[in-house]
């Protein structure tokens, strides 16, 4: 039903315009008219029409003013002038308002019914979007939570969240290179530096995400994660790498009036514990933060700047280049541990070149810590005597340049330790793997068992033989058997049914079908052409 709102001040017209609709858009339309200017705008409010019929020239306010007051409440009304005045000025302000035709009295029927199509569907096609947009934003209202707790689980709990950062920054339009985590938890009451009932609490709170959701997101531009316990994680976007000490008490007031707000929705207690400002794959960093700010406090809110044991650094101290070092060493990422290694030695060749036994102090921690990380990710054994001769090497040490090559040799060596050392373990795990089921193929074996054999879970099991092989384990097994059938075909007199049998098949058509899948001919036909 398409409501048309006729205006003019001639009754004749206006009785036209109804014969006209009733003959050609019989039942589709509801028709309300009106003469004046005033009492156009007037039924408008009230009827809220899909398609205005204007007269430019009506008692009181002219149609163009009207039309003016008329987009102000509705701005999808579909507007067709009618008018015996033919005027430039009038035609532009009539464009200028969005009119659909501009036409010129009198008008034809065949006319008047084009013009209408045209706005019907013009109609119909805004609807369609405006339905299509809602759809969208139904969806998206419910994937976005999702992707969002993705982000959080991954940042906190995966290795690979490096990986990921571009698709989450791509998915959830983060244009920010900074930013910190917010841990806000709940409970019934407070005792010293925590909440009681977490477990009763968490449970309730359940019933109310979607509108914590909303409350928090009236307050920060920010990625929230789902519900853990009693806590949830916040990631607020942030475009500087630290806080003046007027942004941390911004913050912290917002948070804080956050939390008000949350406790008028619902009937629980809230603490929020913030940490500092990080880089978007440091994230993790700062949550460890924010929950220490939450354990070291016993207020509301808690920032971990505010607490007194807080690290803090000399003022151009890089901290960064220090953090980038040893997150790039534990991963063994050579080339990037070595880039913040040199920025990092650069920096203290840049302000303290006269401290050169404070050189080498830094280096050798640097070292020691980076090795320490190598062993404990690797899985390494540690050897007790195995740095017998640092102190002596790097104590004989006369330039800066021979300091600094010992020190991004060491760290580089570190970050080769790692991806070794996690190699052959791999590669060990999946050739004892092999060997497992070169002796069983002929048997019922499954991922299962050779993962239970090699003491790897199926699914990191999986990963791990496929990376290693390039085939997934019912690949290299049916392999396996093939080439055993193959062999058996060829070099015996056993029959189909036997050698099925001998290479762990219990039935021939199975094996039959899976024969040709790989060779390309039944078994057969495989000795026949042999």
């Amino acid at each position: 039903m398409y409501k048309i709102m006729l205006a003019d001040d001639e009754g004749i017209v206006i009785d036209s315009l109804k014969f006209i609709i009733e003959k050609n858009f019989e039942g589709l339309c509801q028709v309300e008219s009106a003469k004046t200017g005033r009492k156009v705008i007037e039924l408008a409010e009230s009827f809220r029409p899909d398609i205005a019929v204007m007269d430019i020239q009506m008692p009181g306010i002219n149609g163009i003013e009207a039309m003016r007051e008329i987009r102000q409440m509705n701005k999808s009304t579909v507007f067709i002038v009618m008018s015996a005045y033919d005027k430039f000025d009038y035609a532009r302000e009539a464009i200028n308002l969005g009119v659909l035709e501009y036409l010129n009295k009198p008008v034809d029927q065949a006319k008047i019914v084009e013009v209408l199509k045209r706005a019907m569907k013009q109609i119909d096609e805004e609807k369609e979007r405006r339905s299509q947009d809602l759809l969208i934003k139904e969806k998206l209202e419910t994937v976005v939570p999702i992707i969002e707790n993705n982000m959080i689980y991954t940042a906190l709990f995966q290795d690979d969240y490096d990986e990921e950062i571009d698709n989450f920054r791509s998915l959830l339009s983060i244009d920010k290179e900074y930013g910190f985590v917010i841990v806000l938890e709940w409970g019934d009451n407070q005792t010293e530096n925590h909440l009681t009932n977490a477990v009763g609490t968490g449970i309730k709170m359940q019933s109310y995400y979607k509108e914590m959701r909303e409350v928090i997101k009236g307050f920060f531009e920010c990625i929230i994660g789902s519900m853990m316990a009693n806590r949830v994680i916040i990631y607020v976007p942030y475009e500087k790498n630290s806080l003046e000490y007027s942004e941390r008490i911004e913050i912290i007031e917002k948070t804080r009036t956050m939390i008000r707000k949350l406790k008028q929705y619902i009937d629980v207690r809230f603490r929020a514990g913030i940490g500092s400002i990080v880089r978007l794959e440091e994230c993790a960093r700062s949550y460890e933060e924010g929950q220490r700010a939450l354990r070291k406090s016993d207020g509301t809110v808690a920032h971990v700047e505010d607490l007194p044991i807080m690290v803090s650094y000399e003022a151009n101290y890089p901290i960064d280049q220090e953090r980038r070092l040893f997150e790039m060493t534990e991963k063994g990422n050579e080339n990037e541990a070595l880039i913040a290694a040199n920025r990092f030695f650069g920096w203290m060749v840049e302000n303290y070149s006269e401290h050169i036994t404070d050189i080498k102090l830094k280096a050798l921690e640097f070292v020691l810590w980076a090795e320490h990380l190598a062993i404990r990710e690797g899985g390494m054994e540690y050897h007790f005597l195995s740095r017998q001769d640092y102190l002596p090497s790097i104590l004989s040490l006369n330039t800066l340049d021979e300091i600094q090559q010992w020190f991004v040799s060491k760290i580089s060596a570190a970050c080769r330790d790692v991806v070794s050392s996690k190699e052959n373990q791999s590669s060990s795990s999946v050739e004892r793997a092999k060997a497992y089921i070169a002796e069983r193929y002929n048997k019922d074996i499954s991922l299962d068992e050779v993962s239970r054999e090699v003491d790897i879970s199926p699914y990191y099991f999986s990963k791990l033989f496929k990376e290693e092989t390039g085939e997934n384990f019912i690949e290299y097994l049916t392999s396996i058997r093939i080439n055993k059938a193959k062999q058996l075909i060829t070099g015996s007199d056993m029959s189909m049914k036997e050698i099925c049998t001998e290479v762990g098949y219990a039935d021939p058509n199975y094996f039959s079908r899976i024969f040709k899948k790989n060779v390309g001919v039944t078994p057969t036909e495989y000795k026949e052409s042999t």
